[in-house]
């Protein structure tokens, strides 16, 4: 079950993917009960509260540098009870090295090294594997589709416009969430190929 209300999550001042993204980002990884996932910039946790409720019998990888969001992860993962989570401080792709093969990943935050990331995730993620990436700049939606491309991974990439109600007084209005890219591929074949090693 996944689609936790967002008001379930302990909130700071740290960005936290919303519940409808959530979701969707969660099935686009397809993640299986056992399986082996990384959350790279990790932000609150809420997607590694989710993927590890989906994968009980996995492990799934929180990955994020920024000290203040390292202990809203370890309070949320308290707080849903999941203990198949290993928080790990770190900028990605530092701390990606030592991972073990993965199942899926899922890519937030980047802090400015998409190429990199991919490139370490690339090295780690089992041949029909997923990776899933969250872009909201139109510069990150273009490297990750041409990162991909270049590979030669099956990918697929929607843009996704969340309006909630809201209600003012007596009255409903639309509130607009910022669009949101998620891009989802699959690793079709193993090693390093392509023009970008």
């Amino acid at each position: 079950m996944i689609g936790i209300d967002d008001n379930e999550f302990i909130r700071g001042d740290v960005p936290m993917t919303k519940q409808e993204i959530r979701v969707l980002t969660l099935a686009k990884a397809r993640i299986t009960a056992d399986a082996c996932v990384a959350d790279i910039g990790a932000g609150t946790g809420s997607i590694t509260v989710e993927a590890a409720l989906l994968a009980q019998r996995g492990k799934v990888f929180a990955v994020e540098r920024k000290l203040e969001a390292i202990e809203l992860i370890r309070r949320n993962v308290e707080k849903f009870s999941v203990a198949n989570v290993e928080i790990i401080r770190a900028q990605a792709p530092d701390g990606l090295n030592d991972l073990p093969e993965l199942d899926a990943a899922i890519v937030g935050g980047t802090g400015g090294q998409l190429d990199e990331i991919l490139s370490a995730l690339n090295v780690k993620l089992k041949v029909g594997g997923r990776i899933v990436v969250n872009a909201v700049t139109i510069q990150n939606v273009a490297k990750t589709l041409d990162w991909f491309g270049a590979r030669g991974w099956t990918l697929d990439a929607c843009q996704v416009q969340i309006t909630r109600l809201r209600h003012v007084g007596q009255l409903d209005i639309n509130q607009a969430l910022n669009p949101v890219w998620i891009v989802a591929a699959e690793k079709i074949r193993g090693g390093n190929t392509g023009r970008h090693g």
